[in-house]
């Protein structure tokens, strides 16, 4: 985001998207082969008025609702919200909400000491203050079509809050941040912008220890995620994160994320945490990733009746994947990829999924960042 600064004037707008056309192969009692397009824009404008100040529109979109299968998209251990017949998503991620999936209005007032400052903001549908960088903001994201399965799990789900009121202050290399939210998890079927009461917070500490690394803390109370399930009257949410780049002398860019969530109360379940690491090796056009989760789901959540429904069990998933830049003009790029899933389950699990199951995908993915001085 531009900073202001005394004496230089800015009239901004900046466009960002991603999206990826991807077939699907899964084997197992419940694997699917199907074609997808997980896609998000970004479009943010703004201003600065007077010598402190810049305001900004920041819109995010995506049309998933239209390019997902009726079932989601297929993603073997992932799960969370409920399709336009009130059947809950199972091995499967949801569409993001759309066409809107977040409209921020904020204002960034500079203290005058050095890049210090202020941030508030509005947001009908935005983020709140918690979890790390959303997995499709982040480097080690941006790369993977795929969803984190630690999406629910205490890491960054609240990228699409309602009614967020926030404010944040960064102080050298420190940034505290807080938000006051509405808790009810917004419907992927549903075309809407809700406005409802703030009645959640949460807060989020960010150091810089080094230009290449930094680290993230945050809590959530959310009241009433989950309508529809009346006695579930409150989670707790936390996260911690830390992140790092370095350039090699031989050319190679390696960016890598670590990622812990824990979220207690969720899905019947007195606690469930949830590990992930990624990283991403970049040199022209070679691109090779990996994100390696390790996390908590129970019976109930995967569907699995043989055992106590709300015990939950550790499940693993470990992607390999490689995207060859096919051609850039300006700010655009196209890609062709292929990522590699092993899943690995506990016993009580095997028969449901025919044992480890291995999934893989190809994909195109187009993709680009500009931004204009108005």
């Amino acid at each position: 985001m531009p900073f202001p600064m005394a004496g230089m004037p800015m009239q901004m707008l900046m466009l960002h998207g991603n999206s990826f056309l991807t077939q699907t192969i899964e084997e197992g009692r419940r694997g699917r082969n199907a074609l997808a397009l997980p896609n998000m824009v970004m479009a943010d404008i703004g201003s600065t008025v007077g010598d402190h100040q810049y305001i900004n529109l920041d819109f995010m979109g995506t049309v998933e609702r239209w390019t997902y299968p009726s079932a989601g998209y297929p993603e073997l251990l992932q799960v969370g919200e409920e399709n336009s017949d009130h059947q809950p998503y199972v091995d499967a991620q949801h569409p993001h909400s759309s066409p809107i999936m977040g409209l921020t209005l904020s204002d960034t007032i500079s203290t005058g000491h050095g890049k210090d400052h202020l941030r508030v903001w509005f947001a009908p549908r935005g983020q709140s203050t918690d979890g790390p960088v959303a997995f499709m903001h982040r480097p080690t994201g941006m790369v993977n079509p795929d969803a984190p399965l630690g999406h629910h799990v205490g890491q960054d789900v609240g990228h699409i809050s309602s009614t967020v009121i926030g404010a944040l202050v960064h102080w050298g290399e420190t940034t505290l941040e807080i938000s006051n939210f509405n808790g009810t998890e917004p419907k992927p079927a549903n075309v809407d912008l809700p406005l409802g009461t703030p009645n959640s917070y949460a807060t989020r500490l960010t150091e810089q220890f080094t230009p290449h690394f930094y680290a993230m803390i945050s809590a959530a109370y959310v009241k009433n995620p989950e309508p529809d399930q009346p006695t579930l009257d409150h989670v707790w949410r936390y996260s911690a994160s830390f992140y790092n780049d370095h350039a090699f002398e031989s050319g190679w860019m390696f960016h890598n994320a670590f990622i812990y969530g824990l979220i207690n109360g969720y899905d019947n379940a007195s606690a469930l945490r949830s590990f992930a690491e990624e990283f991403w090796f970049q040199r022209e056009a070679k691109n090779i990733w990996s994100r390696i989760e390790v996390l908590q789901r129970t019976p109930a959540e995967l569907e699995i009746t043989s055992v106590s429904p709300n015990d939950p069990s550790w499940v693993t998933a470990i992607t390999l994947g490689y995207t060859h830049e096919l051609a850039k003009w300006d700010s655009l790029h196209v890609g062709l990829g292929a990522s590699i899933t092993k899943d690995f389950l506990p016993s009580e699990f095997q028969s449901a999924y025919s044992g480890d199951p291995l999934s893989g995908k190809i994909f195109l993915q187009v993709g680009g960042m500009k931004m204009w001085e108005l």
